[in-house]
């Protein structure tokens, strides 16, 4: 389960900003994911709520994770389909020339702080 050590990255990182902006806490740290990120969010949410608590400055703090699909592009034909339901190969052309555009990231979008 590696959705334990992303956790400590991302709280490790949090705690970061929050000691650059003098942060007192954190309510909420907001997840862009990606649908084939191979983060499981279920899991990521357990690892969060157990080693949030664990910080004084994220103590309570909810994690929102924003999924993002998955989007391919055929270089033979152009066009764009969605990955997880076709794969490698090209729906519309049937060419394996394709590249992921987006759905493999991970990104910290933004924090939420306690008004006040």
């Amino acid at each position: 389960m590696h959705e334990l050590g992303i956790v400590f990255h991302i709280v490790d990182m949090v705690e970061e900003l929050g000691r650059e902006n003098g942060l007192g806490s954190v309510s909420k740290v907001n997840l862009r994911l990606g649908e084939v990120s191979g983060v499981i969010p279920d899991y990521l949410q357990d690892c969060w709520r157990w080693a949030a608590d664990k910080s004084e400055l994220l103590h309570g703090c909810e994690l929102v994770i924003e999924p993002v699909a998955a989007i391919t592009v055929c270089n033979g034909c152009g066009r764009t389909y969605p990955t997880v339901r076709f794969g490698k190969i090209c729906p519309h052309c049937e060419s394996p020339d394709t590249v992921l555009l987006q759905g493999n990231e991970m990104e910290l979008d933004s924090l939420e702080v306690p008004e006040g």
